[in-house]
C-alpha cells in the first residue's frame, strides 16, 4: 500500500475572518488547510477533479462546513457529498450557530461526522478534526486496498477465476480437475498462477484476502 500524503482540512465558510482564524488554528497544530468562500466554489473544485474524483481524496481529509451561507447552503453541499459517496473518505464537521443545532443533529444522523457550535473551543475542535482525519485515513486505505484487489482479480483469466473459486471453497486439486473436466496438472498450473497474481502463498491466505474484502465492503 502506497504511503498517504499529508492530511488536508477543507474550510467552507462565507466569512473571510472565520476561514483565516480556522486556518491559523490548524497551523498551530501543524495541519494544512484550504479555504473556500462558498459551497459552490468547493463543489467546482470537486467537478474539476479528473476521472470524476474516484481516487479523491488521496490524503486523509476532512471538511469544516458552515451550515448557513449565501447561495448554496452547507446542508445542500452535504447532500451533494452524499451523492458523490464521499462521506467516509471526507468526514464532515458542521460549524453551527445555536439556531442551526437541530439541522446539524439531523445531518449527523445522515452520516456527518459531528457538529461544533459557535463559539467553539479551539482545542476541542482540532481534536475532533484529528479524529476525523484518522477515520479518513482508514477509509482511504480500505478504498485503495479494494481497488488494488479488484485490479488483481481483473488480471485473472476466466479459467483462473474458476479455479480460484473452487480453491477458496477448499476443494483439493483432484476434485477441482473433475469438476472443471481438466487434468490435475492443469489445475496445479492455474492454481500457481492465481497465487502469483493475487500475491498469496496459500489457499488460506487467498480465502482470508477475499473474505476480508467482502467483510469490509459487503
Amino acid at each position: 500500500m502506497k504511503p498517504q500524503s499529508l492530511p488536508m482540512v477543507y474550510l467552507v465558510d462565507d466569512e473571510d475572518v472565520v476561514r483565516d482564524a480556522l486556518a491559523w488554528l490548524l497551523r498551530s497544530r501543524r495541519l494544512l488547510s484550504e479555504g473556500f468562500g462558498s459551497a459552490e466554489s468547493f463543489e467546482s473544485m470537486l467537478d474539476a477533479l479528473p476521472r470524476s474524483g474516484r481516487d479523491w481524496p488521496s490524503a486523509p481529509s476532512c471538511l469544516l462546513l458552515d451550515v448557513r451561507m449565501p447561495g448554496m447552503s452547507g446542508l445542500a453541499l452535504f447532500e451533494r457529498l452524499i451523492e458523490r459517496g464521499l462521506l467516509q473518505t471526507l468526514p464532515v464537521i458542521f460549524l453551527t450557530g445555536h439556531g442551526d443545532v437541530p439541522t446539524a443533529v439531523a445531518a449527523v444522523k445522515q452520516g456527518a461526522y459531528d457538529f461544533v457550535e459557535k463559539p467553539f473551543s479551539d482545542n476541542a475542535l482540532v481534536d475532533r478534526v484529528e479524529q476525523a482525519l484518522a477515520r479518513s485515513a482508514e477509509a482511504i486505505e480500505a478504498r485503495d486496498s479494494k481497488a488494488a484487489l479488484g485490479h488483481r482479480v481483473g488480471e485473472l483469466t476466466e479459467r483462473e477465476r474458476e479455479v480460484m473459486q473452487l480453491v477458496v471453497q477448499g476443494l483439493p486439486n483432484k476434485l477441482i480437475a473433475d469438476q472443471l473436466n481438466i487434468s490435475v496438472r492443469t489445475v496445479e498450473v492455474h492454481r500457481a498462477r492465481v497465487f502469483e497474481k493475487m500475491d498469496v502463498k496459500s489457499a488460506v491466505e487467498l480465502s482470508n484476502l477475499l473474505r476480508g474484502d467482502n467483510a469490509a465492503h459487503g
